[in-house]
């Protein structure tokens, strides 16, 4: 049987990807992979490498209440730490002309 997709989307275009590990003043450890694109407007994807989890995040994203907690599912202290490392990381949003 042969699938017929219907694609919607389908584009490449290089990426810069960090990839950093670091264990906040809360003894809490991340593992993440920050991508750079030019999709999403600016906005960076963001994985947590041990949860398996992305999350497309901008500064607006950062400074929304309970954000981090509920994409990540982290709690608070922990949220704050990925915050903290984030705010230096997102940068202002851009728009591709």
């Amino acid at each position: 049987m042969t699938y017929e997709f219907d694609f919607l989307s389908d584009s490449t275009e290089q990426t810069t990807t960090r990839f950093v590990t670091f264990v906040s003043p809360n003894l809490n450890r991340f593992d993440l992979a920050v991508t750079t694109t030019n999709r999403f407007y600016g906005k960076k994807l963001v994985t947590d490498m041990q949860k398996g989890i992305t999350a497309i995040i901008g500064p607006d994203d950062l400074e929304e209440e309970g954000y981090l907690e509920h994409v990540f599912k982290l709690d608070e202290e922990a949220a704050n730490d990925l915050y903290q490392f984030l705010q230096e990381v997102i940068g202002p949003v851009s728009f591709p002309e």
